[in-house]
């Protein structure tokens, strides 16, 4: 579904990302782990085309590498970025209304769709997300990022501040949207956690991918144990 061809990505005169190959199979998770500073997340906003980038991504055998973010939206890629950013001042419906520039007319069905992946939200569905918990406002978040009916959704460290119960809620859920036909690009830095759920998986080290495979395989490395998931 979507392929990457080296990928470097650049912040003045500093290479954030040198070089980076990967590709996501449709109906896969797939996860980047690695520690801060990989280049993970400016590999997801490359793709989005939101950094100043070279190299060629094709979604769909379709070049988007140049293509404008809302274009790439419209093709069927959704980014829920790092810390949520929800509009604070904005209710749950009006965020998820913004979510759904793209297909105003289906907002009603894709409204309803959301609610019942996230239950939690209906009650308070006029609540401004400033008011809201970490949990439900990435919830949000992610609801937000589907209601354009992406056939891509990217996660940017959604696990970050977060529970451990509420983690443990939103990766049984990412679970279930893969199960439901959308592919996953999940980039978390709790490893274990992204490994348990993905398909394959891919390590960032100083921008450059430093080791891929399937992701039970990762799992049991030694290497990737000692390095990422705690002995």
């Amino acid at each position: 579904m979507l392929k990457v061809n080296n990928l470097e990505v650049f912040y003045g005169l500093i290479k954030a990302v040198k070089g980076v190959n990967f590709e996501v199979k449709a109906g896969q998770i797939v996860s980047m782990i690695g520690s801060n500073g990989a280049g993970k997340t400016s590999t997801l906003q490359s793709i989005v085309n939101d950094v100043k980038k070279k190299g060629t991504i094709t979604f769909n055998e379709l070049d988007i590498s140049t293509h404008k973010t809302h274009k790439i939206i419209k093709e069927g890629i959704s980014l829920v970025p790092e810390g949520r950013r929800c509009f604070q001042n904005l209710t749950i419906e009006e965020n998820m209304r913004m979510g759904a520039f793209n297909n105003d007319e289906l907002y009603e069905e894709y409204q309803e769709r959301m609610f019942k992946i996230f239950p939690r939200l209906v009650a308070k569905k006029g609540q401004l997300a400033g008011t809201m918990s970490g949990g439900e406002q990435q919830m949000l978040a992610i609801a937000r990022a589907l209601m354009s009916n992406p056939k891509l959704l990217m996660l940017d460290e959604p696990s970050l501040g977060l529970a451990p119960k509420i983690v443990g809620e939103l990766f049984e859920t990412i679970t279930k949207l893969r199960d439901e036909g959308i592919t996953i690009l999940l980039v978390e830095q709790n490893a274990f956690a992204a490994l348990e759920i993905s398909d394959y998986a891919y390590v960032l080290e100083n921008g450059e991918v430093a080791l891929e495979d399937e992701a039970s395989k990762l799992i049991d490395s030694d290497e990737i144990r000692k390095k990422y998931l705690g002995g």
